[in-house]
């Protein structure tokens, strides 16, 4: 069980840690890494789409985005580790590239459009594969973090979109990574 335990809190912890170094590196230089975040339709903010969700505006924001990522990352890692880096890859990508083309002016960073397609792809899961571990999961954070519902409107001083899309491609990885069934031969 060891071995199988091990990479998962590995990748988890060293995502953790590399956050925590980037902020403690964006506290000394006065948010000078923030400039790493997107802003929309800026050619130049594009490298961005990547680097956002590691930085953050200051501590809270970091301990805000920190639990969430890695419980919903270790329930996306049961399926495998495989699963939950693919899922996220999709995730970052897709989101930012939706907050590049259609978000409002102004920086949008953090690791909440991550957490929010996490958060996304394991309810959607629920629905595609219809498992028994996957409903239950899905009950699980459903009922423990229900309440982001409304992280998915509209709200000043959050970058409302930045959840909004990391939810929608949240959904779309889990339609796209859904088990085939093949069709029987009579």
């Amino acid at each position: 069980m060891k071995a199988w335990i091990v990479p998962r809190l590995q990748v988890l912890l060293g995502i953790a840690a590399l956050m925590v170094a980037l902020q403690v590196v964006n506290s000394l230089s006065g948010a000078a890494l923030n400039a790493w975040g997107v802003l929309p339709r800026s050619v130049g903010s594009l490298p961005g789409i990547v680097a956002a969700p590691w930085l953050h505006a200051g501590w809270l924001h970091l301990w805000g985005n920190l639990p969430g990522l890695l419980v919903l990352g270790w329930l996306v890692s049961l399926v495998s580790l495989r699963h939950f880096i693919q899922a996220s890859a999709f995730i970052i990508l897709g989101s930012g590239l939706l907050v590049w083309l259609l978000a409002r002016p102004g920086m949008h960073l953090g690791a909440s459009g991550w957490l929010f397609g996490l958060w996304a792809l394991l309810l959607a899961q629920a629905w595609f594969q219809r498992s028994l571990g996957s409903l239950l999961i899905a009950l699980l954070v459903l009922i423990y973090y229900g309440g982001w519902w409304f992280g998915l409107l509209p709200s000043q001083g959050i970058s409302f979109e930045y959840h909004l899309f990391g939810a929608l491609c949240g959904v779309l990885y889990a339609a796209f990574s859904r088990p085939r069934q093949v069709p029987s031969q009579a």
